[in-house]
């Protein structure tokens, strides 16, 4: 148990609270270094920044911007949403080495987990990286969930419980801390946080039965972090989401549950909040619900933004809408777990068990593969590209035109978007064999159309489901990856190319 400083409620001081204030704050920063404002920030109390794509170039560069920032405070949070799969910051431009989630649950080996999950903790931690945003906990019940999907381990409980603390420990055993998300429980909406408030429908029973398994699985295994949903369960609060409920962050997580560990917020700049509280006081009204920390810098990523927060959260103080013991408890939280990680900090030069082909091993254990066909000659890769889910984003590639066409020289391929046709395809394979890719292609009914166009015009189309498969195998040969990322792809590719 970690024994925070009990805070009385007389004043700590301006500079004190001010410090309270920068220190529950997980902001984020545009470039490749850290500007000038995020060390003068870190100088003065900020405790934690997070990482996207936009400040990653190499491992190399990654691991020189984390030295800054500790040049500035040794034991400072740098925190990142490395999920592996299809969400991957550290190989934003190439895709990431390892399987998602879902592809992990499908193999359901729960060594192999723990191995990935270490791997890739360690690869974050040679970086300076010690908080990742991950895993996620979320049991995929509904399968038309648009921003869920391949990010879950599966649509069975106790299959995600298990493989979460598994995933926790793996992470955790390279002195990574884990960020278990999104409580309590993102699986079963069809909604999008990032652009609108969810509404899970469901009574008390079934979300101590379906929703909270995980999440108390990974709770046993230690998570030294737990990740609060921009949603509303109106069994456990009829008004507020939990990110910003105290019936849900105090009452469940910390009484109920038990879980002692830091609370932080899913990004506080999502439309499910900065559209209906707005930032600055959506924050105020987190950390008054028991949220320890405030993520922000997806969207929102300047020094103007820290100051905001910071001045909101000491004005609720002064004014008396969020009580000063509650903010110091928090920033006494954030300051723990940095001091573990400080403790924690491996050998960066420690080896990963078969580290260098662990990724693609559980990729290639994941393929589900249908049906069969001859050994393809220059064939033509037709990707029918969904608009990106926000979470993934756009600028990571996916897909296995690139992979095939490294096994196969002469392999041509296009990109399909929504409102293109099966002919379109066709004119531009012209008598090259067909390999069509698809994506959650049972949530895009235009996807479907092409496939079967496709299918009945050349009966020996290829076809590789990258997302969820839900719809039923078809064409010559099926291969479902469970998954997007490069090494989906890649394990995808040896089966079509016959490797």
């Amino acid at each position: 148990m970690t024994v925070l400083a009990h805070h009385t409620t007389a004043s700590n001081g301006d500079e004190e609270l001010t410090r309270d204030a920068l220190a529950v704050l997980q902001p984020g920063f545009e470039g490749t270094t850290a500007p000038a404002w995020l060390l003068r920030q870190v100088g003065e109390g900020l405790t934690a920044v997070g990482l996207f794509g936009r400040n990653i170039a190499s491992a190399e560069q990654l691991a020189a911007l984390t030295a800054q920032l500790r040049a500035e405070r040794d034991d400072v949070l740098v925190a990142i949403d490395e999920e592996g799969g299809d969400v991957t910051r550290l190989e934003v431009r190439a895709g990431s080495s390892f399987p998602g989630n879902l592809a992990l649950g499908a193999v359901d080996d729960t060594a192999l987990t723990r191995e990935v999950a270490r791997e890739l903790g360690r690869r974050l931690a040679e970086c300076g990286v010690n908080l990742n945003w991950a895993p996620s906990a979320d049991v995929n019940s509904n399968p038309d969930n648009p921003v869920i999907g391949v990010r879950s381990f599966g649509a069975d409980t106790h299959l995600a419980a298990r493989h979460t603390a598994a995933y926790v420990e793996g992470l955790q055993a390279a002195g990574v801390a884990a960020c278990t998300k999104h409580f309590p429980g993102h699986g079963d909406t069809s909604v999008d946080s990032h652009h609108a408030l969810p509404r899970i429908d469901v009574d008390l029973d079934t979300l101590a039965a379906r929703e909270l398994v995980p999440f108390k699985a990974a709770m046993e295994a230690g998570t030294k972090a737990v990740m609060s949903a921009h949603i509303l369960v109106p069994a456990l609060d009829p008004t507020r989401p939990a990110t910003l409920s105290p019936q849900i962050l105090t009452g469940l997580l910390r009484g109920e549950l038990g879980y002692e560990g830091l609370i932080v917020t899913d990004g506080m700049e999502m439309n499910a909040i900065a559209g209906t509280y707005g930032i600055e006081r959506g924050s105020v009204l987190a950390i008054a619900a028991g949220a320890d920390a405030i993520c922000v810098g997806g969207g929102l990523a300047d020094e103007a933004t820290v100051l905001r927060l910071r001045d909101a959260l000491v004005t609720a103080v002064r004014e008396g809408t969020l009580a000063e013991e509650r903010l110091a408890d928090a920033a006494a939280r954030v300051r723990a777990l940095a001091e573990w990680t400080r403790r924690a900090r491996p050998d960066a030069r420690q080896e990963g068990s078969r580290a260098s082909g662990i990724g693609l091993e559980a990729a290639r254990r994941a393929l589900v593969v249908t049906g069969g066909a001859k050994p393809l000659t220059a064939p033509y890769v037709a990707t029918l590209a969904p608009v990106a889910n926000i979470a993934v984003g756009d600028e990571t590639p996916w897909g296995v035109a690139a992979e095939l066409a490294s096994l196969l020289p002469g392999t041509e391929a296009g990109v399909y978007p929504q409102g293109a046709a099966a002919a379109d395809v066709l004119a531009a394979a012209g008598d090259r064999p067909v390999v069509a890719v698809v994506r959650d292609a049972h949530r895009h009914p235009w996807m479907t159309r092409v496939l079967d166009a496709l299918v009945a015009a050349r009966p020996d189309t290829v076809v590789v489901e990258m997302g969820l498969p839900r719809a039923e195998p078809r064409g010559a040969l099926h291969i479902a990856t469970h998954g997007a990322s490069r090494v989906c792809g890649r394990a995808a590719a040896e089966v079509i190319a016959g490797a």
